[in-house]
């Protein structure tokens, strides 16, 4: 019991130490998206590269690149040549990285002079290069077109940042002084989760924390096989497409997954308990709508920590009992020199494929398809830069029992991160927001109702060009059981005259001018059974609330006006 109690105790004192320094990340960062968005992610690994922590809020997307990374970076900068003080950096999509901009950073702590654990910390940087600032670089048909590309470098030493590498950052961003205000505090959110584990390394000793590591790594692997043996057995198929590539308007590309589950009987030990297989997924293509490896594997890892105990922690023990299978040079596994900066796109039809399949698994537990994050970013057409990245989100699919709650999209990749507020923005960049409402009938109508979508009207005051990196916009997330699908968003362009146009979902610098507007839609979530199994009482307070319309609630639910009844047409 004391052994038990002594891990438990770690573990908390190592998610402590990783969320101390994701929070120092954000308020020592300099660009608004990370200081007003909290866009900051922190871990703990050890030398065999086991994710032994994450900050509380880290998101999967964060943690998975900073685990599959290590290996990478210790291949190139072997452990014994790595000093006290030493800092590295790398951002290599191939290589267990996200995209350009995400600058993955890793401090060795020593033991018995050899490096025993690394404290690692992750952020979106305001731009290095691209094709557009910020980068999001919707339309590359190549890596090479999505920014500055790192392999690992020691990015500092006990005396401070490389000169030759803060060179090269700086010559590479059009915001070199953010850059280097986000590197910096990179370096200062290791230092501090450095500081806490040398403390616990001080109190209970090597030998100490080495066998509290292993002994909550194994009690969360025990947890997580205890969870994926309370689902059923078998085999479910799924899949689901992206609505385009931003090149080829015409086509579409899909991810496909087979979720196995094994009878419990058939486990031993360190075999997996749930097998994700994506193999038919669509192969890699040259536009932005590749993932990288580690995406992929925190697309699926996350997925189906949706279905377990949300009390069980993330950390290697988990990823014990998940097997992920990502075919080479696919949509989920690309290859260089294929583009990786829109992993959002292709990972979010994987995570939407294995709800689906377990959905189908577990249909009173299951969800239907939801509208996602829309990235988008909006900058200077020229020098002196200013830059606002930002996203809007969706609305969630119904739940068997729930509705779909209203714009915050499937919080995958996204944990602390938040919409960055209006006063801020506004503060930083030339622009006023005119109005942030979520749009009554988007969600899917049902017996479960789907979650709403959001409108955002940005209002500019200088010329700006405008990227954006959506999907969702073209096929709507479907319902289930007799569920309707929820309302497309888009982006649009207000002209001057008030005249109103969409956008492509992916579009690269196109130019909105001083006075014009950037509308921002996203897609409400589907819904599930029918609508006409809906409740009276639910459909009047969706109309009270203003979650749907009087048209809606007579046409689609068949509610007569003024009453608490149904028409026959909704019978």
């Amino acid at each position: 019991m004391t052994e038990s109690l002594t891990a438990e105790v770690l573990r908390n004192a190592l998610v402590v130490a990783a969320e101390e320094a994701s929070i120092v990340v954000v308020r020592s960062a300099y660009s608004t998206f990370i200081v007003e968005g909290s866009d900051a992610s922190a871990a703990i690994l050890d030398a065999g590269g086991r994710l032994v922590a994450q900050s509380m809020a880290t998101t999967l997307m964060n943690s998975m690149a900073l685990k599959v990374a290590l290996p990478e970076l210790l291949a190139d900068i072997p452990a014994q040549a790595m000093r006290p003080g030493d800092v590295y950096v790398l951002n290599d999509a191939y290589r267990g990285g996200v995209h350009t901009n995400d600058l993955l950073v890793y401090r060795p702590v020593f033991v018995d002079a050899r490096p025993a654990y690394f404290t690692a910390t992750m952020i979106h940087v305001s731009d290095l290069g691209g094709l557009s600032a910020g980068g999001m670089a919707p339309l590359a048909t190549d890596i090479f077109l999505e920014g500055l590309q790192l392999p690992p470098v020691r990015l500092a030493t006990a005396s401070g940042v490389e000169p030759a590498i803060e060179a090269i950052l700086r010559a590479n961003s059009r915001t070199p002084d953010k850059v280097m205000g986000d590197v910096r505090a990179l370096v200062a959110g290791t230092a501090v989760a450095a500081t806490r584990l040398a403390a616990l390394l001080a109190e209970h000793g090597p030998g100490g924390l080495a066998s509290g590591i292993d002994a909550y790594l194994d009690y969360t692997e025990a947890r997580t096989r205890t969870a994926l043996a309370e689902l059923p057995p078998g085999s479910h198929a799924s899949s689901y497409a992206v609505d385009d590539d931003g090149i080829d308007l015409s086509r579409s590309h899909t991810v496909r997954v087979t979720v196995t589950v094994p009878p419990p009987g058939a486990w031993e030990a360190r075999t997996p308990g749930i097998v994700l297989d994506f193999e038919g997924t669509d192969p890699q293509v040259p536009a932005a709508i590749n993932s990288s490896s580690s995406q992929s594997l925190a697309a699926a890892v996350f997925a189906v920590r949706c279905f377990l105990d949300p009390a069980i922690p993330m950390n290697e023990g988990c990823l014990r009992a998940i097997d992920v299978r990502l075919p080479p040079g696919s949509l989920l596994n690309a290859h260089s020199p294929y583009p990786c900066g829109g992993r959002f796109v292709p990972i979010y039809a994987a995570m939407e494929a294995i709800f689906q399949a377990l959905s189908d698994a577990m249909p009173d537990r299951a969800i239907a398809a939801s509208g996602i994050l829309q990235p988008f970013s909006v900058a200077a057409c020229a020098a002196p830069y200013w830059i606002h990245l930002s996203y809007d989100f969706g609305g969630v699919g119904a739940r068997a029992g729930k509705d779909g709650p209203d714009a915050t999209g499937v919080h995958f990749g996204i944990g602390r991160n938040s919409v960055p507020q209006v006063e801020p923005v506004e503060t930083r960049c030339p622009l006023i927001v005119e109005s942030v409402e979520t749009i009554p009938d988007s969600g899917g109508p049902g017996r479960w109702r789907g979650g709403l979508g959001s409108r955002t009207v940005f209002r500019f005051l200088a010329d700006a060009h405008v990227t954006t990196r959506g999907d969702r916009l073209r096929y709507a997330p479907p319902g289930r059981a007799g569920g309707l699908p929820g309302r497309l968003g888009g982006f649009f362009k207000r002209h001057l005259d008030g005249t109103v146009e969409r956008l492509n979902s992916k579009v690269n610098n196109v130019r909105i001018g001083a006075g014009e507007a950037l509308i921002v839609e996203t897609t409400g979530g589907g819904g599930i059974g029918s609508p006409a199994d809906r409740p009276p009482a639910d459909i009047l307070l969706d109309l009270d609330t203003g979650k749907i319309t009087a048209t809606t609630a007579q046409t689609t639910y068949g509610l007569l006006p003024g009453q608490g009844r149904r028409s026959k047409a909704g019978t």
